[in-house]
């Protein structure tokens, strides 16, 4: 890989992420849905980073060629506001699959701990919406929303980290069953002693090392 290739992989920076206040209610779909164009450089700068960090992690994704990726981002403008959000926030966003049957590939971020930019948030709004109290910035559910992305389920966690170990020192918020959800409660994961973990909390807690993964269908 040649040093400019390289460069473009920390020249994003990694930005905290906002989501919409909470306080006064839940937030209509509307105000859930930026307005953002992306200027060519930036789109060029995050194709860069994507291609570079795809060259680099062949293991994540044998058998696929970026110039069938690129093809499909390149027409896909809303795909590539949402790769530029989950690099903006620390996720480096990687290909790690391909869906034959839908001809679609499937980014996940892959950064070695949980997004840097999204920690410290509550699992979903209404758990963000009842807390009294001490409210974090945002919820998971609700940024992935956002981002124009799903958090992972337990099932793509142990799929992700069968390609690398991951969230050694942090966790993250994982798609809570109904079941679960609706008795309070929420559902995340982390790899300690070489085994991939499932826990629960309270939806309204947050932590400043857990933050959450997603994956977006391209």
């Amino acid at each position: 890989m040649s040093q400019a290739l390289g460069s473009r992989l920390t020249r994003l920076p990694i930005i905290q992420l906002r989501v919409p206040s909470l306080r006064g209610g839940l937030p209509s779909q509307q105000q859930r849905t930026p307005a953002t164009t992306m200027k060519a450089q930036e789109r060029d700068d995050l194709l860069a980073t994507l291609k570079a960090r795809f060259e680099q992690n062949m293991q994540r994704h044998r058998g696929i060629a970026w110039a069938d990726v690129l093809q499909r981002l390149q027409s896909n403008a809303n795909a590539l506001k949402a790769l530029r959000a989950m690099e903006a926030t620390g996720g480096e966003p990687d290909v790690i699959g391909f869906d034959k049957a839908s001809g679609t590939f499937t980014f996940c971020d892959c950064s070695l701990e949980s997004p840097a930019g999204r920690r410290s948030l509550c699992y979903d709004a209404a758990a963000l919406y009842a807390r009294k109290e001490n409210k974090p910035q945002g919820s998971a559910v609700e940024a992935a929303a956002e981002m124009g992305i799903e958090l992972l389920t337990e099932a793509q966690y142990r799929e992700l980290q069968a390609l690398g170990e991951f969230d050694l020192k942090t966790s993250s918020w994982i798609r809570t069953p109904n079941d679960v959800r609706s008795l309070g409660g929420a559902l995340f994961c982390d790899r300690r002693y070489g085994r991939v973990f499932v826990y629960h909390n309270g939806a309204q807690s947050y932590y400043a090392a857990r933050g959450f993964r997603g994956r977006l269908s391209v």
